[in-house]
């Protein structure tokens, strides 16, 4: 067959053949070698966690090489958990070493009977409390980093990190692991990333001394960091104005989720409306404040037929928090119209999700997520939140939902009654959230402006360039 017949000009060959090997040879060095640690949270769906795995997936799926490491304890998640088996600071050795001087210096060998995934999964199994007030003198130490007692399981990580095939990147999950950039820069050179995504609520938790005393130790790492990685722009702003980021180092990479199993949900008539909550149940995110603007909708809507539909982690903590809730809806004679799921796995989720026609966590705090909008509107039901947080920047960038102007019971209250007034609206708001959320948080988007941050330094390191944190970290 004459070489004609692929419809070039012989003289072309060459020509397309380098062009091609061109285009093979700019996709391999597009392709990037990512380090991401994961903070596991025991037996809790943590939307953190959720969010590391879905972006280190979508990362997998685009060709990217991802080491995705928990500490702590194995993650949970309700999708393909793609993180590595071993755990690294182990939950059961921070905490031993914290407390026992003994075992700050126990041999690596004896070690593994406790940082095992068998024992630290027995561990997740239980129903542990995360009050910050418990945890602030092991916080503390942690930020305290090569200072801490915790020092023997950083060089555990930094040994290992040694031995691996050389990473482009490290990411660390949040600020209270920023100890770990100065050491890692030292020792391998290497440009360090942290996500920050929502912990100023813990850190807010600790108390004082405990809180101004974290706030100056992550300032103290922030030279050490390459870039942060802020999950909404509202973070972003924060963050920068309340540890004294360089906007310079600031890169907002708004969060992902996956759309397989969400279908649109189909807006039939129907004479029932559900409000749904699918959160935390916590004080902070508001579930008391959706049920006092729910008996609000209530005693204006009395010939409707109208149920709270309730989902999520309940911590021990906050059990009576939840029986509180109850006994109220009970004593307004709305108690059979509340019900609380439990928690729920990814086919549960969707399920739950699909059956409501509105849903709305007013959290009392500013909430720099805003996760279970995301799946909310995955699902095609429109959201009513309060105007504060990362709130709206994701109702006016997907046009799925209400922003109410107050935080309090009426103002919701009259919100929800919007919906449940005009069937037209509600059907509107689900149609634009679906497409809204597709459009503007797809694991897709979140992957790629993930890697655009990440090469901005990864580059400057392949050329050889030692950058200024590098040298402070030698000291």
């Amino acid at each position: 067959m004459p070489i004609v017949d692929c419809g070039l000009p012989i003289r072309s060959i060459p020509c397309a053949i380098g062009n091609q090997q061109s285009a093979i040879d700019n996709r391999r060095s597009a392709i990037m070698k990512i380090l991401s640690i994961t903070a596991g949270a025991a037996g809790m769906y943590c939307g953190s966690c959720l969010r590391d795995n879905a972006l280190a997936a979508e990362l997998l799926k685009q060709g990217h090489d991802v080491l995705l490491v928990p500490i702590y304890t194995p993650t949970l998640t309700d999708e393909e958990n793609v993180s590595q088996h071993r755990v690294f600071f182990g939950g059961i050795s921070v905490y031993l070493e914290q407390h026992v001087p003994l075992f700050r210096h126990t041999p690596k060998l004896l070690d593994r009977l406790w940082d095992s995934e068998t024992a630290l999964n027995m561990v997740a199994r239980r129903s542990i409390a995360v009050d910050p007030k418990s945890l602030a003198e092991m916080t503390i130490s942690m930020l305290k980093g090569e200072d801490g007692h915790q020092r023997k399981e950083l060089d555990k990580l930094i040994d290992w990190l040694k031995i691996e095939s050389q990473p482009d990147v490290v990411n660390l999950p949040n600020s209270l692991l920023i100890a770990l950039a100065g050491p890692i820069k030292r020792e391998l050179n290497l440009p360090v990333f942290c996500t920050l995504q929502g912990e100023d609520l813990f850190i807010n938790g600790l108390g004082e001394p405990y809180r101004s005393e974290a706030l100056e130790l992550i300032r103290s790492n922030i030279e050490f960091v390459d870039g942060f990685i802020a999950v909404s722009d509202f973070y972003a702003k924060t963050m920068c104005r309340d540890l004294g980021i360089p906007e310079s180092k600031m890169h907002v990479v708004p969060l992902g989720i996956s759309f397989d199993g969400y279908e649109k949900r189909s807006h039939l008539a129907s004479s029932e409306f559900v409000v749904g909550y699918f959160a935390r149940v916590a004080p902070e995110k508001g579930l008391h404040v959706l049920c006092d603007a729910y008996q609000l909708v209530r005693q204006r809507t009395p010939e409707r037929r109208i149920r709270l539909e309730v989902a999520g982690y309940l911590a021990p903590e906050h059990h009576d928090y939840l029986e509180g809730i109850e006994r109220r809806m009970n004593d307004c004679g709305l108690g059979a119209e509340f019900h609380y799921r439990g928690v729920l796995d990814r086919e549960a989720k969707i399920a739950f999700l699909k059956g409501l026609d509105a849903l709305s966590v007013p959290a009392t705090y500013d909430e720099p997520k805003g996760m279970s909008l995301l799946e909310a509107m995955a699902a095609g039901v429109p959201v009513v939140q309060p105007r504060r947080g990362s709130f709206p920047e994701i109702i006016e960038r997907t046009g799925g939902g209400l922003l109410t102007d107050g935080c309090d019971a009426e103002s919701l209250a009259r919100g929800l009654l919007a919906l449940i007034e005009s069937p037209s609206l509600t059907a509107e708001l689900g149609e634009r959230a679906f497409a809204g959320v597709r459009e503007h948080y797809g694991a897709a988007n979140m992957a790629r402006r993930a890697i655009e941050a990440y090469a901005s330094a990864a580059n400057g390191a392949r050329d050889g360039a030692i950058t200024p944190a590098v040298e402070l970290a030698r000291g």
